[in-house]
């Protein structure tokens, strides 16, 4: 379950701007989402495969290049369709636990 929740947050992420795997990771902690690079690459690596992101290299002024991701086209469909997933996922568990709203 957290796997699918990191990779609909990943992209979400990547899907506001182009961003370095340390941004990444950055703005997961800051979601109190703890991931580590030996959790996130993987992931990544497998969006990329699975054409849902693409990548570009940048040299660095300090170290060696960096890579930035980007969503694809086909990413954003993706994202869209677990958007709405996930917005029914939340409504069926607000009713199971009494929690619904409207």
């Amino acid at each position: 379950m957290r796997k699918g929740v990191l990779e609909y947050c990943i992209l979400a992420l990547i899907s506001r701007q182009e961003v370095y795997a340390s941004d990444i990771i950055t703005h997961l902690k800051d979601a109190q989402l703890i991931v580590v690079e030996g959790t996130l690459y993987p992931l990544l690596t497998r969006l990329k495969n699975d054409n849902l992101l693409s990548y570009r290299w940048e040299e660095s002024k300090s170290g060696p290049p960096r890579k930035y991701y980007n969503i694809t086209q086909e990413g954003m469909n993706f994202l869209s369709e677990l958007n709405e997933a996930w917005l029914e996922l939340v409504d069926s568990i607000n009713r199971i636990s009494g929690k619904n709203i409207s």
